[in-house]
């Protein structure tokens, strides 16, 4: 990592859209990425992302800081947990995930968000989750 870089959520680099109810921002910092999903009520990473990744379950790992809304994860081994406001979480490969209640869920992600709902793949950048 070398020198300064600052950049601000409301001027991502990149946008991707998932087929419906959110999307994905992503900040380019070098070889670092940061990405600020949002995902709106009703949305499921199965329903909404899964025809984007062409995988069964989302298989990015995530470390992330929940800024609003509620979110549920299911783990391929049945583990479930539910994430809100301030809550810091790590996820492993192999979930699907969903919000919960009528509040859009607004997660900042440092680690699984690089390649999230990307469309096609690339020589340079698989696409995944």
């Amino acid at each position: 990592m070398a020198g300064l870089r600052i950049k601000n959520v409301r001027s991502p680099d990149e946008t991707r859209p998932f087929t419906d109810k959110g999307r994905a921002e992503l900040l380019k910092l070098g070889d670092v990425t940061v990405g600020r999903a949002v995902f709106e009520p009703g949305w499921r990473w199965s329903k909404h992302v899964k025809p984007i990744a062409q995988t069964d379950q989302c298989e990015s790992a995530h470390v992330g800081y929940c800024l609003s809304g509620k979110m549920r994860v299911r783990m391929k081994d049945g583990e479930e947990a539910e994430f809100g406001p301030g809550d810091v979480v790590t996820i492993a490969p192999g979930h699907d995930a969903w919000v919960v209640g009528e509040e859009e869920c607004v997660f900042l992600d440092f680690a699984g968000l690089e390649h999230y709902a990307q469309r096609a793949a690339t020589e340079e950048a698989p696409a995944v989750h």
